[in-house]
């Protein structure tokens, strides 16, 4: 898989009532070159893990309006933008939206795990651009099955470049799916709806490590 043929790739699918971060502009949010900016971002990120090799992949099941849809990259918001160049090791990652960056409560918790786990980690969706209600770009809905098997050669071929030991589903919505894709995931559970505890508990005891405390301002975050 050559990184840079795969992201176009990425930013040729379309879907009705789905954002894709790599070819659309968000109007209200959106920097002049945003596409652009989350293309390099994203092909950054696989050239360093396809150079480096990865331990696992977590994924989730769609991108959010707060996280992916701004950044391009799963479960990482624009206050982890640094710290996802850190974990494998890529050039910095650039912003591709204007005004005060904005973070996800999801991502906090998810970057606080990565940074005590210290293991070459990718991060992906099982659907990986924005699904939102019809005409609410601002929300966030479950993917189709359609959608999903539109989007399984993609997955695929992540996979089989670069072959990760282990494969985390980050929640059953995710596990679900990517059971319907043929594929066998650990799952923990997703960390938001009060499930931050389980999420941690059960990373900790896949890695055999102890989470590094989360300040209580970054708990506050949406």
């Amino acid at each position: 898989m050559k990184p840079a043929a795969f992201v176009d790739e990425l930013a040729s699918y379309h879907f009705d009532n789905a954002f894709n971060p790599y070819a659309d502009a968000c109007p209200d949010f959106d920097a002049d070159d945003a596409p652009a900016v989350r293309r390099r971002n994203l092909e950054a990120v696989l050239n360093a893990a396809i150079e480096k090799g990865v331990h696992s992949f977590w994924i989730a099941r769609d991108l959010g309006y707060r996280g992916g849809r701004r950044t391009g990259l799963a479960l990482t918001d624009e206050a982890h933008l640094d710290w996802h160049a850190q974990l494998l090791g890529t050039e910095p990652l650039r912003r591709a939206t204007k005004g005060p960056p904005v973070a996800e409560r999801t991502a906090t918790v998810v970057w606080q795990m990565l940074r005590s786990i210290e293991q070459p980690i990718f991060l992906w969706n099982v659907f990986p651009f924005h699904p939102h209600g019809p005409g609410e770009p601002m929300t966030n809905r479950c993917h189709t099955r359609s959608e999903r098997m539109a989007c399984k050669p993609i997955l695929q071929s992540l996979i089989a470049t670069l072959k990760p030991k282990h494969l985390i589903a980050i929640g059953r919505d995710a596990q679900a799916a990517l059971a319907d894709l043929g594929l066998e995931a650990t799952a923990v559970r997703h960390p938001s709806y009060g499930g931050q505890s389980d999420f941690i508990g059960g990373l900790e005891e896949f890695y055999h490590v102890r989470a590094k405390p989360i300040r209580d301002a970054q708990l506050h975050l949406l």
